[in-house]
């Protein structure tokens, strides 16, 4: 079943992406190929009647694509010139760029909708719910229902950044700066305990947030659109401290780290299934965002480029930067699939 769930999971998460493409490539009058879930040998391939495009599923699901006319620098001549990507107006071409990430968000917005009218809405502000005498042995003016309001001097405003700043701090000692029930805001420091689990080093602060859920009609029919921003926002922070370094490729996971979130998570019930479907959804956008060679952000920065300077960027050179982007992305995947290997497997 853990199987079933991962592969539910990425090619729900692809197809979304996919068929954003795909469906604006088809509106823009772009001969399509080739429209597949999955990469490496074909499965399962059709066409239906009066239609140039191929559908298929390929072996490994991690992947997917639309292969549509125009996109690679060699020109198929059989495919009429007006049907070929480079030949439609701009806006089009960055309709059908963007389209992919654009239907990853509308699919986070429906998932985390639906999850909060099963179970509500959790509370995503960071307050203290719990105290432990166990792992808080000093002097501390912590008390429950207090709101955090910075870590180590940075603000944050809701569980999903302060978790994040959590683990940059993970191991350290802590300054949380709070706001009492009361109104009067006070400073407390936090001196982690060492613990060994399963041969694995944890750190306890003593302290944990609110988790109740709200049924509030409101709350529940925002939230997809919430938790969207929330995640994207929480997601930019965590490129900027990979690049800045205050996370490592560690803590990126590839699909085998995926597979054991997956398998986590279905312990818990299909609805956080459907939830973790709206979480994979956020980071396949945002990440397509990114204006790297060989992503989706990278096709709309040069046509970003293309806008400004008011004539095309020789396909040739853009070609060969996307080759070597895709080639370092590669790399990339590799790194992290072997530290997902030591981390999970090993």
């Amino acid at each position: 079943m853990n199987i079933i769930y991962f592969i539910l999971v990425l090619s729900v998460t692809i197809f979304i992406h996919e068929l954003g493409h795909f469906l604006f490539a088809k509106r823009a009058g772009i001969y399509v190929y080739e429209f597949c879930i999955g990469m490496g040998p074909r499965i399962f391939m059709f066409k239906r009647k009066n239609d140039e495009t191929e559908y298929g599923i390929r072996l490994f699901p991690i992947g997917g694509f639309v292969q549509m006319a125009g996109e690679e620098v060699e020109v198929d001549e059989d495919v009429p010139k007006e049907k070929r990507m480079q030949s439609k107006t701009w806006l089009q071409r960055f309709l059908t760029v963007i389209a992919g990430v654009m239907f990853n968000f509308l699919l986070a917005i429906v998932t985390f909708t639906i999850v909060a009218f099963v179970v509500g809405v959790p509370n995503n502000k960071p307050i203290i719910s719990d105290l432990s005498d166990k792992y808080i042995d000093y002097e501390t003016n912590l008390q429950k229902g207090d709101l955090i309001l910075k870590i180590n001097d940075k603000k944050v405003k809701t569980q999903d950044m302060f978790l994040l700043e959590f683990q940059v701090l993970n191991g350290k000692n802590i300054d949380l700066e709070v706001k009492h029930q009361d109104g009067t805001i006070e400073k407390s420091t936090l001196i982690p305990k060492e613990e060994k689990i399963e041969d694995q080093t944890v750190y306890r602060y003593g302290f944990s947030l609110d988790a109740t859920h709200s049924r509030d009609f409101l709350k529940m029919l925002t939230y997809g659109f919430t938790k969207t921003w929330d995640l994207i926002v929480q997601m930019f922070y965590i490129i900027l401290y990979l690049i800045t370094g205050k996370l490592s490729l560690n803590s990126l996971s590839g699909p085998i780290g995926i597979f054991n979130v997956v398998s986590e998570s279905a312990k818990a019930g299909f609805i956080n299934i459907v939830y973790l479907i709206g979480f994979l959804c956020v980071n396949v956008g945002f990440i397509n965002l990114l204006p790297i060679p060989a992503f989706d952000g990278g096709r709309i920065l040069f046509m970003v480029i293309e806008k400004i300077k008011g004539t095309p960027v020789n396909p040739k050179v853009e070609n060969m930067i996307h080759v070597v982007g895709l080639a370092l992305l590669m790399i990339l995947m590799v790194v992290i699939t072997w530290n997902d290997i030591v981390k999970f497997i090993l």
